[in-house]
């Protein structure tokens, strides 16, 4: 590996064993720190540096990137982004399923699921740009990208969201979504799966796929149904992708419903279709259950639910809902009716389909954390620790250099996030140093905000914001724009 014998730094990681993020074998190596840049790689045994971190044999790796994140408002109102920070994520995109804070602001409570990111008065941004105006004054401890959801632009001009949108209105969002990649927004999300966005068809979603391809940005969406219809689907996602020539994620990838248990054969041999024609990768978390609003049209009887919070009777989070529903003498159908509006956990998933879809080479890990919730899925606080501790090292799903690729290099390189997820000299310093033999999720479905273990140290621009497993209270992060590159060509 190059490098200097001789040098001046600011930090060494003393024989660390890299992994670089590309997903190539690990090696051993000293790495350097100037500034907020890796500034050299290699056998640096005389080079001089305010400080030397002895590695003793624990891993390096580029910060992880959680490609689906809804700490749009988190990142403003709890900066430290400790459960976060805990897991190694030193950046976040935000925005996703179709629910940006921004563009948007609201005279009434939000409409369900925009309710997620909070309530009126934070929905405070009529324009892209002053969010991130207030991502930079916030300075969080990690990095931020952003979306720009459908849905919000849907709100933001529309009446009545039941309806298709008019002329009017689409030229109305289609000035909003310019403004804001103009202003630095890395693409568009849709969650055409929820309400605010439902009624939206090829006709309003083409127009603004194309300007985000235009734009050189990506095009990231909930599926219109991860259910029975979940191939029908994903044709649209493929259709409107392929007209706006602009790269698809599919998000938080599933088939959920235990009807629809083991389709992911089916699904993601779909996906290598695609992408022959067109560049296309989903993005997985590695629970077997989903969070969201609670719907009682999911209570099926079929698979357990959670009731994370309620508003009516805030006493029953925590409780499941066939529990709550023969305490009532009731469906459960009629049992989620009543405790609206609210949120759960839907154990929807099989196991074999979580683990088909991580080990797709087209998956990346994001964590689809909601950090509003009272009760969150433990996926907030767990996610990244939970595929290293638990899927690499107890299950040998796949090696450790495949993994950290999916949460690093991978994403960046999606995501069009330059010179982040890779350990190369000249990145941005970016790091996590942890113990491949003791990292593990300690959150629970019971006990969901506890902080991962096995973690020692996280960089974030060259400054470390966990220090021996402690947050320093250090907020180094900054806002991501979306690069002015020339556009790839799209295959």
């Amino acid at each position: 590996m190059p490098g200097k014998s001789t040098g001046s730094y600011d930090l060494i990681f003393r024989g660390a064993e890299v992994i670089d993020g590309s997903g190539a074998e690990r090696f051993s190596a000293d790495v350097a720190l100037n500034g907020d840049r890796i500034a050299d790689i290699g056998c640096l045994t005389a080079a001089r540096a305010g400080r030397v971190i002895e590695m003793r044999g624990r891993i390096l790796c580029p910060g992880f990137i959680d490609v689906h994140a809804h700490d749009d408002r988190a990142c403003l109102d709890k900066p430290a982004m400790y459960p976060k920070i805990s897991q190694g994520v030193t950046t976040v995109i935000v925005g996703n399923c179709g629910l940006s804070l921004a563009p948007l602001l609201c005279a009434a409570d939000p409409v369900e699921p925009l309710n997620l990111l909070g309530g009126r008065t934070e929905f405070e941004f009529a324009d892209f740009g002053s969010y991130i105006e207030a991502v930079q004054q916030a300075g969080p401890a990690v990095n931020v990208a952003a979306l720009v959801g459908h849905s919000t632009l849907r709100a933001a001009t529309m009446a009545d969201l039941d309806n298709k949108a008019s002329t009017r209105e689409l030229d109305a969002m289609l000035k909003l979504l310019e403004d804001a990649l103009d202003a630095g927004a890395a693409g568009l999300s849709s969650g055409v799966f929820y309400r605010p966005g439902r009624a939206a068809d090829q006709d309003e979603l083409t127009p603004l796929a194309e300007l985000v391809g235009e734009k050189h940005g990506v095009y990231a969406t909930h599926l219109r149904d991860e259910y029975d219809r979940v191939i029908e689907a994903m044709q649209e996602a493929f259709t409107t992708a392929g007209r706006g020539r602009v790269p698809l994620i599919i998000s938080h990838h599933k088939c959920a419903g235990a009807q629809n248990w083991g389709r992911t054969t089916e699904t993601l041999a779909l996906l290598e279709e695609a992408g022959r024609r067109q560049p296309v990768n989903v993005d997985c978390y590695p629970y077997t259950a989903a969070s969201s609003v609670l719907d009682p049209a999911l209570a099926d009887g079929r698979i357990k639910i959670l009731v994370t919070w309620s508003e009516p009777f805030p006493e029953l989070g925590g409780r499941y809902l066939d529990e709550i529903a023969e305490r009532w003498q009731c469906s459960q159908r009629e049992a989620a009716g009543r405790l609206l509006p609210g949120g759960a956990c839907y154990f929807q998933m099989h196991e074999d389909d979580v683990r088909r879809v991580l080990q797709h080479p087209a998956s990346m890990v994001g964590s689809d954390g909601l950090p509003n919730d009272p009760r969150p899925h433990p996926r907030l606080w767990g996610t990244f620790p939970r595929v290293l501790g638990h899927y690499v090292r107890a299950e040998r799903l796949f090696p450790l250099e495949q993994a950290i690729h999916k949460m690093t290099g991978l994403s960046a390189s999606k995501f069009r996030i330059p010179a982040r997820g890779l350990i190369r000299p000249g990145s941005f310093a970016d790091l996590v140093v942890f113990d491949a033999d003791e990292i593990r999720d300690n959150a629970t479905f019971e006990n969901p905000c506890e902080p991962a273990t096995g973690i020692d140290y996280v960089m974030v621009n060259g400054h470390c914001v966990l220090h021996e497993g402690k947050e320093t209270g250090i907020r180094p992060g900054r806002f991501i724009p979306r690069p002015q590159l020339v556009k790839e060509p799209l295959t």
